[in-house]
């Protein structure tokens, strides 16, 4: 079975096909294909308000494939920021997909913060349209804590500053099977997969 993930994030891509994996069961061989690999050039824009609404602009526009297709939108937020960066995870810094400037622009907004009231979560929405018109969202999140410095360099975005409750130790420091397990994007994905498998069924 071919399915779009509507991203150019290898990183992503990776992650979301190693879970996908796990359900080869009821859905068979996933051939997992990004937005690069069917030729889809053109940016979306991501004007929702809402990891649920960015998450359908993107699943809608590359489901014009005529392929199943998944989209998320995803990010962390900071209770002590008041929930930010949340949907302006990526372009916190400004530009898009800076990790390292994103990094340094949290550390810095706390600045002085005690590690108590340091607690964040990642959020993700992950949408999914069907050939037939058919869509859903579901929702995924991990509980954790923003350190006051890197701490391993696995992982991609605040993965060095997140410390997950669930792992005791960074998503920086984790193996991809151990993130997956606890991971936001690991739960939203089994949540996608078994509702796909339902409604394939």
């Amino acid at each position: 079975m071919k399915i779009l993930l509507a991203t150019r994030n290898k990183n992503k891509a990776r992650e979301v096909a190693r879970i996908l994996s796990e359900y080869k069961g009821n859905l068979g061989e996933i051939e997992l294909v990004t937005l690069d690999d069917v030729g889809i050039t053109d940016d979306v824009e991501e004007n929702g308000t809402t990891f649920e609404e960015n998450a359908m602009i993107k699943a809608k526009a590359g489901a014009a494939t005529g392929l199943i297709t998944l989209a998320d939108d995803s990010g962390i937020e900071v209770d002590a920021l008041g929930g930010a960066p949340g949907i302006f995870s990526a372009r916190f810094a400004g530009g898009h997909g800076d990790d390292e400037a994103n990094n340094a622009l949290l550390l810095k907004k706390l600045e002085g913060v005690p590690r108590e009231k340091r607690t964040a979560r990642y959020a993700v929405a992950i949408a999914c349209v069907l050939p037939n018109g058919e869509s859903f969202t579901v929702r995924g999140t991990t509980e954790g804590l923003i350190l006051n410095a890197y701490d391993g360099e696995g992982g991609f975005g605040y993965d060095p500053l997140f410390w997950s409750l669930d792992l005791e130790k960074s998503f920086g420091r984790a193996t991809p099977d151990e993130k997956n397990g606890v991971s936001h994007r690991g739960r939203a994905v089994r949540l996608a997969a078994e509702e796909l498998i339902r409604r394939l069924h």
